[in-house]
């Protein structure tokens, strides 16, 4: 017969009771700051091409904060839903070749690992192979806006940006012809040149 352990007194009932109930509500909060799937599927894709939006992978969260796959895909794009944990709206797509750069991190993120941190060990996984990179580019399409422009219930973006980057690993400036900044509207221009992280910056004029 299982031996059950039973509080000894009242107090100690309403103490178990008061930490279910707190339990609870915490989950529910966490909860009810998650859109919808549906909501964080539109938003995804709003950072995608139109030719491309039926057929993207999105990945979101689930009611506790986890990072899931929302909707499986049939192309070569995935897209990201906002974050709820970072101020303002980000949504992203980005070619598949770009997921083992994205997921690894993510994780090194997870672990609690600086922004100059995870650029070195991701640079140094690239040299060894460990981490793999696409060979021939690969974009990805960013889409932003305010966090006060944003309705996170029905998933409506007022006045969003949207910027393009082309991930060339160890791609310089002399062997693309590009510039270190841009020098005009939309000029597209290079960052982190020479590094695994290389990649074409286009950031188009935004609209008064």
């Amino acid at each position: 017969m299982t031996n059950l352990s039973i509080p000894q007194n009242l107090a100690d009932m309403k103490n178990i009771i008061a930490l279910i109930c707190l339990c609870t509500i915490s989950n529910l909060a966490f909860s009810q700051g998650i859109p919808s799937q549906e909501v964080q599927i539109k938003i995804a894709l709003m950072a995608a091409p139109d030719e491309l939006k039926e057929g993207a992978m999105v990945y979101g969260y689930d009611n506790q904060g986890n990072f899931v796959v929302l909707r499986k895909g049939s192309n070569a794009l995935i897209c990201l839903a906002d974050d709820p944990n970072t101020p303002g709206f980000n949504v992203s797509c980005y070619h598949q070749d770009l997921d083992p750069f994205m997921e690894r991190g993510r994780q090194l993120k997870r672990e609690g690992k600086s922004a100059q941190e995870i650029f070195d060990i991701r640079e140094e996984e690239a040299k060894s192979g460990k981490l793999k990179m696409p060979k021939d580019g690969a974009t990805l399409f960013v889409l932003s806006a305010d966090a006060s422009d944003y309705d996170d219930k029905t998933g409506d973006v007022k006045d969003p940006y949207l910027r393009y980057v082309v991930y060339i690993p160890w791609a310089t400036s002399e062997s693309t012809g590009l510039p270190l900044r841009p020098y005009g509207p939309a000029m597209p221009w290079i960052m982190d040149p020479g590094t695994h992280r290389a990649h074409i910056m286009i950031n188009p004029p935004r609209e008064n």
